[in-house]
């Protein structure tokens, strides 16, 4: 029996992605899914690690490089493409504010993480962010070491 995930769940989660950009405005979005893909997440067959969102040609923000299991149980015309672009559903005003600062600021839209609400609905926070440079990355990960070394200390001294 395959373990299915519970409502308020999380499906999946980009590590990399606060490592590899400065996220300064994150946004919840919800994705226009097929049920196929959607009885495909709830088994915990997706993934957002290559992914990443942006405009298509006709204005809409997408979510492109998102993989999603092919759901073994449906028919062949039921089947849905694993990585196909996604529509993200926002609010209109959240639209144009992101689809400025991608135009204008050089920022990219970035996939954070998936999960369940507590009403069923599959949800993606994607954060908005500028890439870092490696100098940045450096800074990052070294106070990161010192914060772990930093509660191994306060630890032993009780």
């Amino acid at each position: 029996m395959t373990q299915v995930k519970p409502n308020g769940s999380e499906l999946a989660v980009n590590r990399r992605a606060r490592f590899d950009y400065a996220i300064e405005d994150t946004y919840e979005a919800g994705l226009m899914l097929t049920g196929s893909e959607v009885k495909s997440l709830r088994l915990g067959k997706g993934q957002i690690d290559q992914s990443f969102a942006g405009l298509d040609r006709d204005g809409d923000l997408k979510v492109f490089g998102l993989h999603i299991e092919e759901y073994s149980q449906a028919g062949p015309h039921l089947q849905h493409e694993p990585r196909r672009p996604r529509k993200l559903l926002l609010k209109q005003k959240e639209i144009k504010k992101i689809s400025a600062a991608l135009t204008r600021d050089g920022m990219s839209l970035v996939p954070l993480k998936m999960y369940f609400t507590q009403r069923g609905k599959v949800k993606l926070l994607v954060g908005l962010g500028k890439g870092k440079k490696l100098v940045d990355k450096r800074a990052t990960e070294k106070e990161r070491d010192w914060n772990r070394e930093k509660g191994r200390e306060m630890r032993n001294r009780g």
